[in-house]
Order: C-alpha cells, then sequence, then structure tokens
C-alpha cells in the first residue's frame, strides 16, 4: 500500500528533519513571510520534526498532525525546547477526522508533493478551517521554465522512490481547481516556490 512506504520513508528522514527544525534552513525567509499572520487556533498538517514551531509565539494553540510516529517524536523535543504546548496527532491526512470549522489558522509547508490525493487534501484544510480563517500554505511544484521544469518530470520518479515526494505537481493548477478561495500568491524561483495565503468557501 503506497501510504505504508510513504510512512517508512519519511520514518528515516525523520533525523535529517529534526536537524533541521532547530535552527534557520534555506526557505527561512519564506516561513517567516507566510508565519507572520499566524494567529488563534492552529492546525498544522504534516509537521514533520515541527520546522515551523520557531515562527509561533509561545502562547500559540497548536495541534499537530503527522503520519510518522518517528517524525511526531522529534516534532515533541523541538516544541518543549520552544516552550510550547501542542496537542500531537500520528494521522494520515487525508483521513484526518476532526470537527469541520475548528481553527483560525491552517497551516501546510511543502508537504502537497507527498500527498496520493492533493486535491483532497485541499479540501479537507478548507473544510477544517473557520468561515472567517486563513489557510496558510508554503509549496514547491512544477516550474514555469521549460529547461526547469523538463528535469523535474525526468526526475520526479526517482525523488518520489528516495524520498516520497514529487517535484513535478503543477501546484497553482491544484490550487486553482481546489475548493479554496485564493487571496494571495506569491511565486519565487522560475515559479516553482509559492506562498499562498486563502480561505475555504463554505456553503
Amino acid at each position: 500500500m503506497e501510504i505504508n512506504r510513504q510512512i517508512k520513508l519519511f520514518e528515516k528522514q525523520a533525523g535529517k528533519y529534526a536537524k533541521r527544525a532547530r535552527k534557520q534552513t534555506v526557505d527561512h525567509k519564506w516561513r517567516r513571510k507566510l508565519l507572520h499572520s499566524v494567529e488563534g487556533n492552529i492546525l498544522e498538517i504534516s509537521v514533520g520534526a515541527g520546522t515551523n514551531f520557531q515562527y509561533y509565539s509561545e502562547d500559540a494553540e497548536i495541534t499537530a498532525v503527522d503520519f510518522s510516529p518517528t517524525m511526531i517524536e522529534q516534532a515533541k523535543g523541538v516544541a518543549a525546547e520552544q516552550n510550547l504546548k501542542v496537542d500531537f496527532m500520528v494521522e494520515n491526512v487525508e483521513e484526518l477526522d476532526l470537527p469541520a470549522c475548528s481553527f483560525d489558522t491552517v497551516v501546510s509547508t511543502l508537504s502537497m508533493c507527498s500527498y496520493p490525493h492533493p486535491e483532497k487534501v485541499l479540501e479537507k484544510l478548507g473544510t477544517l478551517c473557520k468561515e472567517n480563517g486563513q489557510i496558510l500554505l508554503l509549496e514547491h511544484g512544477v516550474s514555469t521554465n521549460r529547461l526547469v521544469s523538463s528535469l523535474q518530470h525526468m526526475m520526479d520518479p526517482l525523488v518520489k522512490k528516495r524520498i516520497g515526494c514529487h517535484v513535478n505537481r503543477d501546484m497553482l493548477k491544484l490550487l486553482d481547481e481546489s475548493t479554496l478561495e485564493i487571496k494571495r500568491v506569491e511565486s519565487s524561483l522560475l515559479n516553482s516556490i509559492h506562498l499562498v495565503w486563502a480561505r475555504p468557501l463554505h456553503s
């Protein structure tokens, strides 16, 4: 089953993720800019080892979800170092069962690349976010540069096999076709990195 293979891949990488979570990574400027607007009750999906914890205030209310138990254990250590109180859940985000309209802010950073069904995840984020809440995304995908995109398509099978990540997903198309209302998008690195500010479209 694909999800079990994904979990095993990320379990092996948990130590590397934990080292990154304790310092400012190369994507620091993007995370800081995006998460500056975090407020209220926060849900972070695919939290990994807690790289985003350094951008949250100590009084933040955080629910953190990841399907890797080892990642969650690493994130607990990072949360303790940052004096954060976090409710951790070991769950597959695609099957996450939480009350609708529960969170003021929903966060996903560099995780849409790994889901078997990213469109379902985006829909779920909209369901879990309050009507007047916000959804903050930092995601990577296929570049608009033809040379770069051709390399991404060529490398995708190997990257997926080695680290469980797709490098050639069309994130802007996924967002455009999603059930979210996209308020603002800022793209970098030949349109391969996207900062996204969105909100749910509740009926």
